[in-house]
């Protein structure tokens, strides 16, 4: 046939959807910080299920700062807000990358166990994982930037388009928090820092990807409309 039914467009729309939320929950799960350290931290004193707990806290955090962006961007969709939040959302994204390729460099040095040591903050796994993504500013100026275009241009598709992406999105964050939950707890390294190096260089590459198609293909998004 020479055309694209609308239901398979949003069906292309949804699984991009989900792949890109698994994308960036990978490239940000692994880089090094304040919730991998002290997931490392607590499942050496607790157990692997300090990881599952850990993503609980992590994702309640993530919910409500979904919900207040659907909340302050819904009334003021437009084609000139899609423009705005793609172009800028687009450029963190390509930044981002750049941050994962310096964590790459990075990670053959870094002292990732006497980290760990230091991170348990508290010693309940939920709140851990909601002050260690509250908390940062790093995770918070993501989502205000890059994640509210994304949001945006989700909702634009529907609501199911934006459950696609937090489904992709937490599946990679459940599987990275349980994996390093379960290999501290057993004493091991959950991927040894030369895969992780590779795993690094590979997810800034495509946050970069996915953030310059942002920038130059926002228009198509804003014909859904």
């Amino acid at each position: 046939m020479g055309y694209i039914t609308e239901p398979l467009i949003i069906m292309i729309e949804l699984i991009k959807a989900m792949i890109l939320g698994f994308t960036i929950g990978v490239s940000a799960a692994l880089i090094p910080g304040p919730m991998m350290f002290a997931t490392i931290g607590l499942s050496l004193e607790k157990g692997w299920r300090s990881g599952p707990f850990v993503f609980i806290g992590h994702s309640l955090v993530e919910i409500a700062l979904i919900l207040l962006i659907i909340g302050g961007i819904s009334s003021l969709i437009g084609n000139d807000t899609i423009a705005y939040m793609s172009i800028v959302g687009g450029i963190i994204m390509i930044l981002f990358g750049l941050v994962i390729f310096k964590s790459a460099k990075d990670i053959s040095t870094m002292d990732i166990s006497g980290a760990a040591s230091k991170a348990k903050i508290v010693k309940n796994p939920i709140l851990a994982g909601i002050l260690t993504s509250a908390l940062n500013p790093t995770y918070v100026l993501w989502w205000l930037t890059a994640g509210s275009a994304i949001i945006l241009q989700e909702y634009l598709i529907g609501a199911i388009a934006i459950v696609a992406f937090v489904i992709g999105h937490w599946v990679a964050d459940l599987g990275f928090l349980v994996t390093v939950s379960s290999s501290a707890a057993k004493g091991n390294e959950f991927i040894s820092r030369r895969t992780h190096k590779k795993v690094l260089y590979l997810c800034g590459s495509l946050m970069m990807i996915f953030g310059g198609w942002f920038i130059f293909n926002y228009n198509k998004i804003s014909m859904l409309m």
